[in-house]
């Protein structure tokens, strides 16, 4: 892998009190990669619209978990490891919010050019189930030719 990356990332929700499926959000930026200790980080900036500033935006794996961690305009330390919950303030321009973080399942595949990420959870704010989600990440080495999130 490189240090310069292409990064995309979608994200899913299913409304607790709805079976209706949300639409998926997703972006596509570019961003710095690095290997330290046996843990994969991706660096990368976000610019929130009507706001000054950006959110810098850390990504850590390691074989079983996925860590985020925003600092800027939103700040939230984000954990997701599987068949374990998580509690943190996410604090944004708005206010804070208590979210619980209940990671079902955390899949990463590696490869010599690009890094695969699937995580299910449940959230939860203030201690209330809000709704099941997913977020599908995939990073790759910007030198590759296709970049498709499959």
């Amino acid at each position: 892998m490189t240090k310069d990356v292409l990064l995309s990332i979608r994200g899913l929700q299913f409304a607790a009190q709805e079976e209706e499926e949300i639409e998926p959000v997703e972006m596509i930026t570019a961003g710095d990669y690095y290997k330290k200790n046996g843990k994969h980080y991706i660096l990368y900036d976000e610019v929130m619209e009507g706001f000054d500033g950006n959110t810098r935006n850390i990504i850590k794996l390691t074989e079983d978990s996925l860590d985020i961690t925003k600092k800027g305009v939103s700040n939230v330390h984000m954990v997701f490891e599987k068949n374990k919950k998580n509690v943190s303030y996410y604090n944004t321009p708005f206010g804070s919010l208590l979210i619980g973080i209940d990671a079902k399942s955390v899949d990463i595949a590696e490869t010599e050019d690009d890094i695969d990420v699937k995580v299910k959870y449940n959230l939860e704010v203030n201690y209330e189930h809000l709704a099941d989600c997913s977020i599908r990440m995939h990073i790759k080495s910007k030198e590759a030719r296709d970049f498709t999130l499959s």
